[in-house]
């Protein structure tokens, strides 16, 4: 929270006794937030920068949350068509608006520069839910006013953007979350307890996969030749920054932008920070020192993320486990069907598989519950005890943090490893040879040349 608010805590921490009932007893009934209702200095004003889908269904999860009040909403795109996502409609500042104006019964101040609303508004924590081509700069911005931070995933759309952010996080002590909200789930701690309790064994092999995503741009190929007319309350200029600038064109913004090297990050980038977390926390990928990856595709150019692909990771021997490949399937390419399955069953498309030499752990669907495969197999494991701390919701648990309660379950000290983890695939994707990699160093040490993929190109005059 601000340091204005935090000073009053304080405050409000040394009254005691009789002195506090005295106190209370002069106050008016609005200050203190009525019966049922969540006092002034207890709330968090949170700010939304990004109020398309993403950021809309961020926003409906806060409202559910009894001490949080919308305090400002920040968008370069007044409204849209978003229905071709899974949240449909509308989406952007207008819509947002009237959202808060029916939770709250009043609107909240609006910006079209998420700059200026840092400077003025009341504001403690901030969730960014921008195209992948600015979550670096505004995420930065964020820290710099040492506000709480959650950001939608992937974190940045390069490793460098990522190493950055994480770093200026951590040193700042900002509370940040990022939105893989499954990590605050039942379910991954699951995984880690059965893997590390050796329900089986071993683990060399890990497939996950999603048919989500590039299903909505496997038309595109090349950069348009035509331009189109920007939309009326839409500021395309803006929307730009940091990237070189480029005619407007209706196959980038302000809906299929993840779809462009440029703009976005393709599938990988925006589901795999879901799909690959389980591996990367209970198979302790963040502790590797160095690993190579490979990537086939169709439909990559030097444009346009793929429509579909596979991408290969080999990860040695780290903190007593052993090397272990881990293969990424998007695009409908599915993995083989595992051999412990029962007959009939059929395999979702969307998933992970952890391979043990003493058998397999399957999750499927977008709760990926894990199940030891053979279902008799599951009923015979002795579960072992919950050792794992529970987290009560991932929105909750940033938000608890944002009053100094606790660490957020993907704060950026774990959420950046792995997505810099998770982005090295599309880096072998553009660089279209296998890769030998020390992210410690953040450096492609076979292939120096493809390092060029792991920075952002900026417009000239714009840094970091």
């Amino acid at each position: 929270m601000n340091e204005r608010r935090r000073d009053t805590l304080t405050r409000r921490g040394l009254l005691g006794g009789a002195a506090t009932v005295a106190a209370l007893s002069l106050v008016p009934r609005h200050v203190l937030g009525g019966v049922g209702q969540t006092p002034p200095s207890e709330r968090v004003n949170v700010a939304i920068i990004g109020t398309g889908g993403q950021g809309i269904v961020n926003m409906k999860q806060l409202f559910q949350e009894p001490d949080v009040r919308i305090a400002g909403l920040c968008d370069l795109n007044t409204e849209s068509d978003y229905s071709m996502f899974y949240y449909g409609g509308t989406a952007g500042l207008k819509p947002a608006l009237e959202l808060v104006r029916q939770q709250y019964g009043a609107p909240c101040p609006t910006y079209r520069d998420y700059r200026e609303m840092l400077d003025k508004e009341d504001i403690d924590a901030v969730l960014v839910a921008t195209p992948d081509h600015s979550h670096a700069i505004v995420c930065l911005a964020v820290i710099a006013k040492s506000k709480g931070l959650y950001c939608e995933k992937p974190l940045c759309r390069t490793v460098y953007e990522t190493r950055v952010v994480a770093e200026a996080a951590r040193k700042a002590g900002v509370a940040t979350q990022l939105g893989n909200f499954g990590h605050s789930s039942e379910d991954i701690r699951l995984y880690c307890e059965w893997i590390w309790d050796g329900a089986i064994g071993d683990v060399r092999e890990v497939h996950a996969w999603t048919s989500t995503g590039a299903r909505r741009w496997s038309d595109l190929t090349t950069r348009p030749t035509e331009t189109h007319p920007v939309p009326a309350g839409f500021d395309w200029e803006r929307w730009l920054d940091p990237v070189p600038p480029r005619p407007y064109h209706r196959d980038y913004a302000p809906v299929r932008w993840r779809a462009w090297w440029q703009f976005g990050s393709g599938t990988i980038g925006d589901f795999a920070c879901h799909h690959l977390d389980p591996a990367f926390w209970a198979l302790k990928l963040d502790q590797v020192d160095r690993f190579e990856v490979e990537a086939s595709s169709y439909g990559t150019t030097e444009e346009v993320c793929p429509a579909a692909s596979l991408i290969y990771y080999h990860v040695p021997a780290r903190a007593g486990m052993p090397p272990v490949r881990i293969t990424w399937y998007e695009g409908g390419v599915m993995p083989p069907r595992p051999a412990e399955l029962e007959a009939g069953r059929a395999v979702q498309d969307n998933g992970i598989l952890f391979i043990g030499s003493k058998g397999s752990i399957l999750g499927e669907g977008w709760g990926r519950s894990p199940r030891i495969i053979p279902e008799s197999k599951m009923r015979a494991y002795k579960r072992p005890p919950k050792t794992l701390p529970r987290v009560a919701g991932h929105h909750r648990n940033w938000l608890d943090a944002v009053k100094g309660k606790g660490r957020p379950s993907t704060h950026f000290d774990y959420a950046g490893p792995l997505t810099e983890f998770c982005l090295m695939g599309n880096v072998a994707l553009r660089a279209g040879k296998k890769l030998d990699y020390d992210p410690k160093a953040m450096q492609i040490l076979n292939l120096p040349e493809a390092n060029e993929y792991i920075r952002p190109h900026y417009r000239e005059g714009r840094t970091l």
